[in-house]
């Protein structure tokens, strides 16, 4: 079989697809995950962050979605605390997912009171030990956040795959 080039866009046209999202992992002074819950599926909670827009970059996203989200305006610099693969889920989400986890740092108990949530997106906002996340979530979403706290303690940057979560 002969090698034969294709132009760029035909050969794209032969991968697959996937879509990125981009977020910030907070905690508060005491080491507790911050996260959201969202509207729009019951029991998921999620850091604030998103799917990226044309144009974006990963931290770009991230940003812009944090301060949609909660009204937070994060001025840190990029620390990439890990990425997570996500498997073509069929109708739930019919492509490759991949997301890339930001250090968002800690917030203080004024940022934390100053955090207004975008009600289309997010119920309300929690922060809990890892131990209490663990008896709220997902045994695969549960897994992801440990990884990246994991992380963040320990100054590395994880990879984390699953194809199982919600």
């Amino acid at each position: 079989m002969a090698n034969t080039w294709l132009p760029p866009a035909e050969y794209i046209a032969t991968l697959p697809r996937a879509t990125a999202y981009a977020c910030l992992y907070f905690t508060d002074t005491q080491g507790r995950p911050f996260q959201l819950r969202a509207t729009y599926e019951t029991g998921l909670w999620q850091w604030p962050g998103g799917n990226m827009d044309p144009g974006e970059t990963p931290w770009e996203t991230a940003v812009r979605e944090c301060r949609e989200e909660t009204g937070l305006v994060h001025e840190g610099e990029p620390r990439l605390l890990g990425t997570h693969f996500t498997s073509d889920r069929g109708d739930h989400w019919p492509a490759n997912h991949i997301g890339f986890i930001f250090d968002g740092g800690e917030l203080t108990d004024a940022q934390i009171a100053a955090v207004v949530l975008d009600p289309e997106e997010h119920s309300e906002y929690r922060l809990r030990t890892l131990a209490e996340w663990e008896r709220e979530m997902p045994p695969g979403n549960f897994r992801r956040l440990a990884e990246i706290d994991r992380a963040r303690r320990t100054g590395t940057t994880v990879y984390v795959e699953a194809a199982e979560e919600l």
